[in-house]
């Protein structure tokens, strides 16, 4: 007798934890790049905070511009002291961190609120993610484009 194999087929998914839509999460997760640098972004609705790798901003970002430019998106949209933000930043140096962690802000005020704070957002250029990285060093040369400089001896 000839047994009829039966395809299994994979169930939809529903509506859970992971989706951007659930309203239950305890908090509003994104990840930011620039350069090297990589930042896992999370906004809670608690008390206001800011909390980097452990430390305090001013810890973390002794200069006032890398803190501006982390805070530029919380002021564009008026939601300065309405979250308690946690980062874990990794690679690169602090400017590029301080970029990745912009980029991540803004893309989570984006998923609680998209027609509110995405076309604000996108005049700023926050939600633009800045794909410039350093050029590889090629074979032969002293640096990606530096050569030697040859003399007429």
């Amino acid at each position: 007798m000839v047994e009829k194999k039966i395809k299994k087929t994979t169930p939809v998914k529903e509506e859970g934890k992971n989706t951007p839509t659930n309203k239950g999460k305890k908090y509003i997760e994104a990840v930011g790049r620039r350069k090297e640098a990589v930042a896992r972004v999370r906004l809670f609705k608690d008390k206001p905070g800011f909390i980097i790798n452990e430390k305090t901003m001013e810890q973390y970002f002794p200069l006032e511009r890398h803190r501006q430019m982390i805070f530029s998106p919380l002021k564009s949209t008026g939601l300065e002291n309405n979250f308690f933000i946690s980062v874990k930043a990794k690679g690169g140096g602090l400017f590029g961190q301080a970029e990745a962690i912009r980029l991540g802000i803004s893309r989570c005020l984006v998923k609680i609120d998209e027609e509110k704070f995405k076309s604000i957002l996108r005049k700023k250029g926050f939600l633009t993610r800045d794909s410039r990285v350093v050029e590889r060093k090629k074979y032969g040369l002293k640096k990606a484009r530096k050569a030697a400089q040859w003399s007429k001896r």
